[in-house]
């Protein structure tokens, strides 16, 4: 099987935990209080006795006193879901001329496998969802190394489509996300309805984080002499030089990451951008670790 994660990331991955934000100054994500009841570790609380609890559970001594049967309920420690949204729309397809055979969607699928490495060793449950207008492909949350193999060879089938998936596409995701799962979407953000959706689900309570997924021609814009630029999901054509036009886009495409930085720190989305010719693993430390980047070297 295809490892999605270099050594040295592997490596590095080691010194990292995905931390939410109920967990900061506690506990990492594994290792949370869930709300759920049963027989746990530590008492909670009494209930009456329903057909089908287990005898051992009922209160005897209760019951001597009482004459009525209660059961003894204990919170129990339950990992939350790990979702990692995976943009599947045309633009996910570029790449660099200086590496055409590795595009965004490359970078999302070893980026969500790190992901699943990092929530594996936590024991916490993972999954992914692929969004595209040709449908959603959709792993369900386990855990364990099975679950991890299965991932990646779900990965192997994802492939971009024309856009992103459409709001009556949603249904799945609306079912199967928890209140307290974990949702990182993973996307360059020029769709409209991958950001509105992000918006979506915090608003709903969950939290939710973003990469933003870059070429390095977005943030370097290296082009010299006579262009034809290309929309690959509308098909627009742009002829223009390069060298004149470089300081004009970059400007404005800082302008729009500024607008789209502010739209998610609005809704209370956290986030952090990858560039196709940095470690998969930057944007993970920008958001987990305890010094964000700067222990990076």
């Amino acid at each position: 099987m295809v490892d999605l994660i270099p050594p040295d990331v592997r490596s590095r991955l080691r010194g990292l935990r995905l931390i939410t934000r109920r967990a900061v100054g506690s506990h990492g994500l594994g290792l949370h209080q869930s709300h759920s009841r049963g027989a746990g570790l530590e008492f909670a609380q009494y209930r009456a006795y329903e057909p089908g609890d287990e005898l051992r559970q009922i209160d005897w001594k209760l019951y001597a006193r009482s004459d009525k049967f209660f059961v003894r309920e204990a919170e129990r420690e339950s990992p939350v879901a790990v979702w990692i949204l995976i943009d599947a729309s045309a633009s996910m397809g570029q790449a660099d001329a200086a590496r055409p055979d590795y595009c965004r969607l490359d970078a999302a699928k070893s980026i969500t496998a790190a992901i699943a490495e990092l929530a594996m060793k936590q024991g916490d449950r993972f999954g992914f969802i692929a969004l595209g207008d040709d449908g959603l492909a959709l792993l369900p949350p386990a855990t364990g190394a099975r679950q991890r193999d299965r991932l990646l060879l779900d990965l192997l089938t994802v492939h971009p489509a024309r856009g992103f998936a459409a709001d009556a596409q949603m249904g799945p995701l609306w079912e199967r996300i928890g209140a307290h799962d974990l949702v990182i979407l993973l996307s360059d953000c020029f769709d409209n309805g991958a950001v509105a959706l992000t918006e979506k689900l915090a608003a709903a309570g969950r939290e939710t984080l973003v990469i933003e997924m870059l070429t390095v021609a977005e943030r370097d814009f290296p082009f010299d002499g006579g262009y034809r630029f290309r929309d690959p999901e509308t098909g627009e054509e742009y002829l223009g030089d390069g060298a004149a036009l470089r300081a004009g886009f970059i400007a404005r495409f800082g302008e729009a990451r500024a607008a789209l930085h502010a739209r998610l720190d609005g809704a209370g989305i956290r986030h952090a951008a990858h560039v196709l010719d940095e470690p998969i693993d930057l944007p993970l430390r920008r958001l987990f670790s305890a010094h964000g980047a700067a222990d990076y070297a």
